[in-house]
């Protein structure tokens, strides 16, 4: 039988490996709202993009989903954190739209201007 020690060790191991593997010590962040509102005007759709993406190799993005806004007339959002740098939330969100913020800010770290909330 494992001793107390021995048991605090495992359980502190399995937790390193959770937090390791579900992205929560990312360098970059995306949050998608995903309120019933922006469901509705299509943030699943764009969810989705960023989580085949992460899936098919983008490395330190931790996707998650993030509550109302109260922005109804800019959903769907996403917001990209990155260390170190002020966040950006872009708003009207489509899939194809996604493509771009994945392909010219999460790799190239190129801000898209004219998709910015102002």
């Amino acid at each position: 039988m494992a001793t107390p020690l021995e048991i605090i060790k495992k359980k502190r191991a399995e937790a390193i490996n959770r937090i390791h593997s579900k992205g929560y010590l990312s360098t970059k962040r995306v949050h998608i709202g995903m309120a019933t509102c922006e469901i509705a005007a299509g943030s699943k759709d764009v969810m989705d993009v960023f989580q085949e993406a992460v899936k098919k190799g983008l490395t330190s993005v931790h996707v998650s989903q993030k509550g109302c806004a109260g922005r109804c007339n800019l959903e769907p959002t996403v917001e990209v954190i990155e260390e170190g740098k002020i966040p950006v939330k872009y708003c009207k969100v489509t899939k194809e739209m996604a493509e771009a913020i994945i392909e010219r800010h999460l790799k190239k770290g190129e801000i898209i201007k004219e998709w910015v909330i102002k």
